[in-house]
């Protein structure tokens, strides 16, 4: 256990500085616990890798590749420029909102894939750093997929824990999640004023741009789009036809590559492969920490803590949720938790402990870009585009970012559970 530890910290302390590529340390990570920690070789290090979302980011990437070339992207890139009239807030709002809104009924990794090359578009436009703006939007995704069953991967392992339905989830968590929401966005909005200013040339060139103009190969996107179109469409339906959301994305991408024009090797060369490598190297790491029961440690010290008393059980659940999600990954820490919450949840007469444990899991994705897989898709988009998003940089914003949701869930959960 102690060497599963400090290879995940020395790791992540090597990450924080960024003196290294984060993929090259994780990798190097992985490598150190599945040759050194007793009980943890090959076969656990494999199972620890979640498929799912190494499969959902791999086909997402070949769609959104596909489909960018054809141009759609600078078109709705230049259509929400106009929409917004080039206003810095009604940019952050309509961008967050969509954000907010998609994460919700799609899911936070997949909208993020989507959302961030139709930003750096836009902000390319107004001439404004696209970096706050993708800020404000994976914050803005983790928030909002916190409202739904399907929206963040925390609430669907609760869900197949416990059996919850769809309406619970909203029920219970949509509320604080519009509140969270509102608070977190403006507040976000004021802290990059100053880098959103959009100098009033560049508003009405935006304005006069064509937008149908940047359709670069219409025969391409008759192709393409629709296939795009039918896997999110696909994604929304994917629990009630049964099939994972890899599925739906490895097989949107299969159909792309066969009607595209594209080459194949050309198509495959755009996957960000340092994101995957570096998620896979992640998923190990945490499968060593959970194998030899690190994470178990954790979760049992609120038991502990808490000592039967129901309202210090709610709120240690959030805030002990919260924390271990943004310093380990909350799909991981979520399963953990577990065991833990049904135990506290015992007798119960309602599901107050398990809506804890969501908005703590969920806004605890916050914290860091290593805590929710949107985040490292994020940063791996951004690297791409040659504005690399650092540890460090969406730390400073992240954490008080979390605080403030952890908060304002603590005062709901009170409210609502334990007071009324």
């Amino acid at each position: 256990m102690a060497l599963a530890v400090a290879a995940f910290l020395i790791a992540l302390a090597v990450i924080a500085s960024e003196r290294m590529h984060r993929t090259k340390v994780a990798l190097l990570g992985a490598a150190v616990v599945v040759l050194f920690v007793p009980g943890f070789g090959q076969e656990l290090a494999i199972e620890s890798v979640d498929f799912n979302t190494i499969g959902l980011l791999a086909g997402m990437m070949v769609l959104v590749y596909l489909t960018q070339q054809t141009g759609i992207y600078d078109y709705i890139a230049i259509r929400a420029g106009q929409l917004s009239k080039g206003r810095p807030l009604r940019v952050v709002l309509s961008l967050a909102c969509t954000t907010a809104l998609l994460s919700a009924f799609l899911d936070n990794l997949t909208t993020v894939l989507l959302i961030v090359p139709i930003t750096f578009l836009l902000a390319d436009a107004l001439d404004i750093d696209p970096i706050p703006l993708v800020i404000i939007e994976v914050i803005a995704s983790n928030i909002g997929g916190t409202a739904t069953l399907i929206g963040d991967p925390p609430n669907i392992i609760i869900a197949g824990a416990t059996g919850l339905g769809f309406n619970e989830f909203i029920f219970n968590l949509a509320p604080i999640v519009v509140i969270t929401f509102a608070i977190v966005v403006g507040g976000l909005y004021l802290f990059y004023r100053k880098q959103l200013q959009i100098a009033p040339e560049d508003r009405e060139m935006v304005m006069e741009l064509d937008a149908a103009a940047s359709i670069r190969d219409p025969d391409e996107l008759r192709r393409t789009v629709p296939v795009l179109v039918g896997t999110v469409l696909a994604f929304f339906a994917h629990q009630l036809i049964g099939v994972e959301p890899a599925t739906v994305a490895l097989t949107g991408a299969a159909i792309g590559l066969v009607v595209t024009r594209i080459p194949l090797e050309e198509a495959l060369s755009k996957i960000e492969w340092p994101t995957l490598f570096f998620f896979v190297a992640l998923f190990i790491m945490v499968g060593a920490l959970e194998q030899t029961g690190a994470i178990e440690h954790v979760a049992e010290a609120v038991k502990d803590v808490t000592d039967g008393n129901r309202t210090a059980e709610l709120v240690g659940v959030l805030w002990i949720g919260g924390i271990g999600s943004a310093i380990v990954d909350n799909i991981p820490f979520t399963a953990a938790m577990i065991p833990v919450v049904r135990e506290l949840h015992a007798g119960g007469t309602d599901d107050a402990h398990w809506w804890a444990l969501a908005l703590g899991a969920c806004f605890g994705g916050n914290a860091t870009v290593i805590a929710a897989a949107a985040n490292v898709a994020a940063a791996g988009l951004t690297e791409r585009a040659g504005r690399p998003l650092g540890f460090i940089m969406f730390m400073r914003v992240g954490i008080p970012v979390t605080l403030v949701s952890l908060i304002s869930a603590t005062g709901y959960v009170l409210v609502r559970y334990v007071v009324i």
